[in-house]
């Protein structure tokens, strides 16, 4: 809803910052522009403080932060044009998204707003060891000075300090307060962790970890803190600005009609006079200085009465209106709503009727009349219309009271009751209820004691079939666990490779079966692959030649036990097992690097990078690949 400018006032620092956080509470149009930019900077800042103490590089985490810091400029200026544009002066509805557009359609201004307050608050910050923080105020309204499109944004300091101007001083005082953020720093450290300490011992949760983050020895938490307040606080920055600039607006064309009247004299100052009247007026002079009479003042005409009712006041103004030919009075409605003001309203319509006649008939300025008079009857006709919105609701409201009493109530038909109330029947449980019953009963009757049995007779039992069943079964249990048990000590020892005299490692798999997949690595030894190597390479086949160095130094790897050979493993899954000489392991990854690009990239291979590949491989198929094999 649109503030009337006649309840516009000169503000001090507390009442305007009561104003500001009235207004961020009514309305969520602020909130939802300038949270999102919030967000950006805590995010973004956690994220540095992330990379600060993992001791990562800082160059991905400074440039998330500094557009973090643009993105809430950008929402700043668009909350300051929310403020102004649609909750001050009432134009339509209020829209976050107009608002969001307006502030795109500024966004170089709004740039460079960012970057300019970042230097110059920086520089002040060190160059007054922060004392010009508070001295230096007027850069607080730089979005909201931007948003109204004034003056260059190069010059943003002078050109806030120009729109305040006499409300500079409120806006320091403003900023001291601004500093009730550390109460709030305080009570959401306070507020967290009473949530936590009522979840341990209302729900029982183990929040150890989430306690000890949330101690004020832990800096990432401080730091998550004191952005959390800053971004709590941004509606009110933004609502704090414009009414800021609204202040000084105030202050300087004289909007409200009550601080104008206070700067009126007591009297009548008379009716200035014209330059022919000025002529006269120093002819009589002289002609009294040379007779010697002196010359007295004329005395002002009889003060003009007080309006007494708004009929009055419409008819004044309309006779204003009439001699200064600014329009009849029948034939604008805004004279007729003027009789609709409240008894309260009429000081401030004689204020502005005395205002309006005293431009007309003793300044005999009709222009500044007819605006005058035009700014009043718009701003009457506004609150006209809030005053008949209250009064629906004040009726509505005592409308609903009275028909709330009891006499109002509406009373039962006659003949139900006269009627006896009967007892309704009692309705069937329902299945959850019915369940419910069945299971108490199935729990009694579990967990019912047993009574000792009567002893019958002390005849000695005889062994019945049971027991005989149950000895057998456990009998063939035990028989069948010491089979499997012989079967798999068996299996064991034949799966143990044997070692042949001369000390070198047998394969168990089938040599026909391996001979028949010229693929697999293990069908051929080491030897033979780098001799069929040396043929391909002397033939020009210089990809199918490096293919097979690779499976000659996967064989040997195999063989040395550096890895264990799997059709179904990859390359680089070899390089993640390699247990061989540590030293070596750089040489098999570049290997391995170099066979996936000429072998699956089909990049071409010519002589000189067969060779080079020859040249790597050539110490791992004449040496031992393990620790183990060097020392034996």
């Amino acid at each position: 809803m649109a503030v009337s400018a006649l309840e516009l006032r000169p503000r001090n620092a507390v009442a305007l910052m009561d104003a500001a956080l009235r207004l961020c509470a009514r309305s969520t149009g602020v909130w939802a522009l300038t949270l999102p930019g919030g967000a950006a900077v805590i995010a973004a800042m956690l994220y540095l403080a992330e990379a600060m103490r993992m001791g990562r590089s800082l160059a991905l985490p400074t440039l998330a932060l500094t557009l973090a810091w643009f993105v809430r400029g950008v929402c700043q200026g668009a909350a300051c044009h929310h403020v102004q544009a649609r909750l001050l002066e009432g134009q339509g509805e209020p829209s976050t998204w107009d608002s969001l557009k307006a502030a795109l359609g500024r966004l170089p201004s709004l740039l460079v707003a960012v970057g300019y307050l970042f230097c110059f608050n920086g520089l002040v910050l060190t160059l007054t060891l922060g004392i010009g923080f508070l001295m230096f105020s007027a850069q607080a309204v730089g979005y909201a000075a931007v948003m109204q499109g004034q003056g260059s944004v190069l010059r943003l300091y002078g050109q806030s300090s120009r729109l305040l101007g006499p409300a500079r001083g409120t806006a320091t005082m403003v900023r001291l307060l601004m500093g009730a953020q550390v109460l709030v720093f305080f009570n959401l450290h306070i507020a967290f962790n009473f949530l936590l300490m009522m979840a341990r011992k209302l729900v029982g949760v183990d929040l150890t970890f989430a306690e000890r983050f949330a101690s004020l020895d832990n800096v990432p938490w401080l730091l998550f803190l004191a952005a959390a307040t800053f971004a709590l606080f941004e509606p009110v920055r933004a609502a704090t600005a414009t009414l800021l600039l609204v202040d000084g607006r105030v202050r300087q064309e004289g909007l409200d009609l009550m601080a104008s009247v206070q700067q009126l004299p007591t009297r009548d100052s008379g009716r200035l006079l014209g330059p022919r009247s000025a002529a006269v007026l120093v002819v009589a002079l002289a002609l009294g200085l040379l007779v010697g009479t002196p010359a007295r003042a004329q005395e002002d005409t009889e003060p003009r009465p007080p309006v007494t009712s708004g009929r009055e006041a419409a008819k004044r103004l309309g006779q204003v209106s009439e001699s200064c030919e600014g329009g009849e009075p029948s034939e604008d409605p805004r004279f007729e709503r003027l009789g609709s003001l409240s008894a309260g309203e009429r000081g401030k319509l004689d204020r502005l009727v005395r205002a309006v006649e005293r431009q007309a008939y003793d300044d005999e300025d009709c222009a500044s009349a007819l605006a005058t008079l035009e700014r009043g009857l718009a701003q009457a006709t506004g609150t006209v219309e809030a005053q008949a919105q209250a009064d629906a609701r004040v009726a509505s409201a005592r409308a609903r009271d009275i028909l709330a009493r009891p006499e109002f109530a509406v009373a039962p038909p006659k003949e139900a009751a006269e009627t006896p109330e009967e007892t309704p029947p009692p309705e069937p449980p329902g299945w959850w209820r019915r369940f419910i019953d069945k299971l108490s009963e199935w729990l009694k009757e579990f967990f019912k004691r047993d009574e000792a049995p009567e002893p019958i007779s002390t005849v000695p039992p005889v062994i019945s079939g049971g027991a005989v069943a149950n000895a057998l079964v456990v009998v063939l249990v035990g028989l069948t666990v010491v089979v499997l048990a012989i079967v798999l000590v068996r299996a064991l020892r034949k799966s143990q490779p044997k070692a042949r005299a001369d000390g070198l490692e047998v394969s168990t798999l089938d040599a026909a079966t391996l001979a028949g997949d010229p693929a697999h690595a293990l069908s051929r030894p080491p030897e033979g692959w780098a001799q069929l190597a040396d043929e391909l390479a002397a033939r020009g086949e210089y990809r199918e030649a490096v293919r097979s160095l690779y499976l000659a130094l996967l064989s040997r790897l195999h063989r040395d036990g550096a890895i264990l050979y799997d059709v179904t493993l990859s390359n680089w899954d070899y390089l993640r097992q390699f247990k061989g000489r540590s030293e070596w392991k750089p040489r098999f990854r570049e290997l391995t690097l170099r066979f996936d690009f000429a072998w699956y990239g089909n990049t071409p291979v010519g002589q000189s990078g067969y060779q080079e590949f020859r040249t790597l491989t050539a110490p791992m198929l004449a040496g031992p690949t393990t620790p183990e094999a060097a020392g034996a």
